[in-house]
């Protein structure tokens, strides 16, 4: 599993900090009170949505997904999307106008997608969260000591900037638990004139048909800890996030600019296929633990 927190700065602080957001007891506590209350459904005015997605090694992505998952795969490849984006104004659907006084932290979502939902999830599209990555250390710790479907790093430094010429995400793990990327995309084209490549044109059929499965997808599922010993569990949040094709730019990725370990690792092309979703809505409807896989 990749998901245990390293805080991005030694020292006693930030030892006791993973100690806490690592706790199996603690995790065992809040489950055992928060499944007999009803699930706080969470809103987001999404801005600046920026996908980037490699085609990585089948095989060599396969331990990033949960028990019992089975990756989506194109002669032996798997695409790999890193999302970064900023909330805007991510709390409670309770609060209604008053939401507008929540922060708006920036998020980096790293996902691979599955060929069929794990047993005892619905049918409906789903991804497997490899990273998430937020700049604001209480959203770090609030969905890790409240949630089981988001456990979130801190990185040391977060970068993320999109001007009319270009898109750029810089993020920097200090000596936390974070992944490494950097990357530059330019904002080359109009969706009109957008045009797939092999593979990418192998796999989909034409730019719409590359955002909508790339983009919509309905629910996610993350490997969380058990006990020394226990069977594999998951769990599953169901998201809702209407994206609106027509608005969705192509990018082109400066692939001189690309530095990411975990690509590197998986045996990514080194061609990015990347567009800009300029603002959607986004929900967190319901979370919750699958059975153990057996």
């Amino acid at each position: 599993m990749n998901h245990l927190y390293t805080h991005p700065y030694q020292g006693s602080l930030g030892n006791g900090l993973a100690k806490l957001l690592n706790s199996r007891r603690f995790a065992s506590y809040r489950r055992a009170l928060m499944s007999r209350l009803p699930f706080m459904t969470l809103d987001s005015d999404v801005v600046d949505v920026v996908y980037m997605t490699w085609l990585v090694d089948e095989a060599l992505a396969a331990p990033f997904a949960p028990p019992g998952a089975r990756l989506w795969s194109y002669q032996g490849r798997t695409p790999l999307t890193v999302l970064t984006y900023r909330h805007g104004h991510f709390g409670p659907r309770w609060m209604g106008p008053l939401r507008r006084f929540m922060p708006s932290p920036l998020q980096s979502n790293w996902r691979l997608y599955l060929a069929e939902p794990l047993a005892d999830a619905p049918p409906i599209p789903t991804v497997a969260f490899v990273y998430n990555v937020m700049d604001s250390l209480a959203h770090v710790a609030g969905t890790r000591l409240f949630s089981d479907a988001l456990p979130s790093h801190l990185p040391a430094s977060f970068d993320f900037r999109v001007t009319p010429d270009e898109a750029i995400v810089n993020i920097a793990p200090g000596d936390g638990s974070a992944p490494t990327l950097a990357a530059r995309a330019v904002r080359a084209a109009r969706a009109g004139d957008a045009v797939l490549s092999p593979p990418w044109s192998g796999m989909f059929n034409g730019w719409t048909d590359a955002v909508v499965r790339l983009a919509s997808q309905d629910a996610a599922v993350v490997e969380v800890s058990t006990a020394e010993g226990a069977p594999g569990r998951s769990a599953l949040a169901t998201i809702d996030l209407p994206v609106d094709v027509a608005s969705v730019e192509p990018l082109l990725l400066d692939t001189q600019t690309l530095d990411c370990p975990l690509l590197q690792r998986l045996g990514a092309d080194p061609e990015a296929l990347c567009f800009l979703l300029p603002s959607v809505r986004f929900s967190a409807l319901s979370e919750r633990l699958l059975r153990a896989s057996a």
